[in-house]
């Protein structure tokens, strides 16, 4: 079976015990998993990356972005692109999107072609 990068965004991807959709995941996730693998304490990351605990704590519990600026960091600290991150935020923040205001919006946006 192949899925074209159009057709993906259509997708339903729900939980199969539940038939929930599933939750969009933060980049905060991604980042808990990693600091947790590596046994990296948060306080510890936030001293090494120069910003504060509650910032690192925000990101990981989701109640506050990636930032450009926090990516460069992390991709300094883990040895990877900033980009990375970025593109975690940017995806998460699209599926929030989509989840929160896109039927409303295809009611509201007459397109280009249909004017």
């Amino acid at each position: 079976m192949t899925i074209s990068i159009e057709d993906i965004h259509h997708l339903d991807i729900t939980d199969i015990a539940t038939g929930e959709p599933v939750p969009p995941a933060h980049p905060g996730e991604f980042l808990k998993e990693m600091v947790d693998e590596l046994k990296i304490r948060h306080y510890l990351l936030a001293k090494s990356l120069g910003v504060s605990a509650m910032r690192i704590s925000h990101i990981l519990h989701g109640r506050r972005p990636v930032t450009a600026e926090m990516a460069l960091r992390l991709g300094l600290f883990f040895n990877q692109s900033p980009e990375y991150w970025l593109g975690l935020q940017t995806h998460y923040d699209m599926d929030v999107a989509r989840r929160k205001v896109l039927d409303r919006l295809r009611k509201e946006i007459i397109p280009l072609h249909a004017a």
